[in-house]
């Protein structure tokens, strides 16, 4: 059966397009051409980080667990130390991480759609990372500085790292014009679906070929299941919450446009 775009999405979808397909330019250009500008997407992989890491904060926390720091590094890599509450705890602490940052990415595509202000998730999105870097990225080592492996040197990237996310995060929504807010937040979305897809097929080559300690690995030693089938498990949830995420954006929609984002 064929899907037909609706003609009240398609400002919407061109501005999602132009903004996926300039993030994969930016991505192939630095990676395999000029490596130089890598510092272009640099901000938006960290932001994608500290949105995965939060993923597990968030579940751990829900399901009783005790979240002991969470840091971020300078190669956009990150880590959260917790203690699960449960077996059902562990599994979804685990599992939090890749999905949740699809999640995120999918949420933000039905925000924009349904009409709600595009400012006002800016301004979510860095209260997120703020409550992450100062609860978890800051208070939460010092208060467990015996317990957790952390150095002061990567305290100190993930406090720096986050303040900068937070605050031009809050920058660009308080004072940017409303085109460059919907670009930017169209822009994060798209950010967060590529990476949470590219990580998981970089998880699935470091599970095959290296035992590598990773969130596929966790979840191996809690179930006795092959940490490959939890990649592919999670690849196949990411790509039907996407599926969903992109229905949602081409479908027609008669909502109340609270901040008329598309007009100008």
């Amino acid at each position: 059966m064929k899907y037909k775009v609706a003609e009240d999405s398609r400002p919407q979808l061109t501005l999602l397009i132009v903004a996926t397909l300039i993030s994969i330019g930016l991505w192939l250009i630095s990676k395999y051409f000029f490596p130089s500008l890598s510092f272009v997407v640099y901000p938006l992989q960290l932001f994608a980080t500290f949105i995965h890491e939060g993923s597990h904060v968030v579940a751990s926390v829900l399901t009783g667990g005790t979240v002991e720091s969470l840091t971020v590094s300078w190669d956009t890599s990150g880590e959260v130390y917790s203690v699960p509450s449960g077996f059902f705890g562990q599994l979804l602490t685990s599992s939090a991480g890749y999905l949740g940052t699809t999640a995120f990415g999918t949420a933000l595509l039905i925000w924009m759609r349904y009409g709600f202000s595009s400012r006002k998730a800016l301004y979510f999105s860095s209260a997120f990372i703020t409550l992450m870097t100062v609860i978890f990225g800051l208070l939460a080592p010092a208060l467990n500085v015996f317990s957790v492996k952390v150095t002061f040197g990567s305290v100190l990237f993930t406090v720096f790292s986050g303040a900068i996310l937070s605050a031009g995060l809050f920058a660009l929504a308080r004072f940017g014009s409303l085109k460059w807010v919907n670009f930017g937040l169209a822009f994060l979305a798209v950010q967060c679906l590529l990476n949470a897809i590219f990580s998981l097929v970089d998880l699935f080559f470091i599970s095959v070929m290296t035992e590598q300690l990773t969130d596929a690995g966790n979840m191996a030693k809690a179930t006795g299941v092959p940490s490959i089938i939890w990649v592919f498990l999670w690849i196949g949830i990411s790509i039907l919450m996407i599926s969903v995420g992109l229905r949602f954006y081409a479908a027609s929609q008669k909502s109340k446009q609270h901040d008329l984002p598309f007009e100008d």
